[in-house]
């Protein structure tokens, strides 16, 4: 597998990689037919925008890494209650 393939497919670095994963099986359970997976688009365009803006808090307060490790973002997630998106 190449290398960028495998940082796509690594839980620390892609904190949307269940979204992605979903949106994908919908396009090939569809034929493609974007309409048919919208919403799986709209939840990863939620998920990346909710882990971005949690990067660059993470950024300006000085946090090393930026993004929350797979570990420290289900705690993150499971303070909250709920999914954020």
């Amino acid at each position: 597998m190449p290398m960028v393939a495998r940082r796509l497919r690594d839980p620390d670095i892609n904190p949307c990689l269940l979204e992605s994963d979903a949106s994908t099986r919908c396009m090939d359970e569809n034929n493609y037919d974007r309409e048919m997976c919208s919403i799986y688009f709209l939840k990863y365009k939620n998920c990346r925008k909710f882990w971005n803006s949690v990067m660059v808090q993470r950024r300006q307060n000085g946090v090393k890494p930026p993004m929350p490790t797979a570990a420290e973002r289900n705690e993150i997630l499971g303070a909250m209650g709920k999914m954020p998106y």
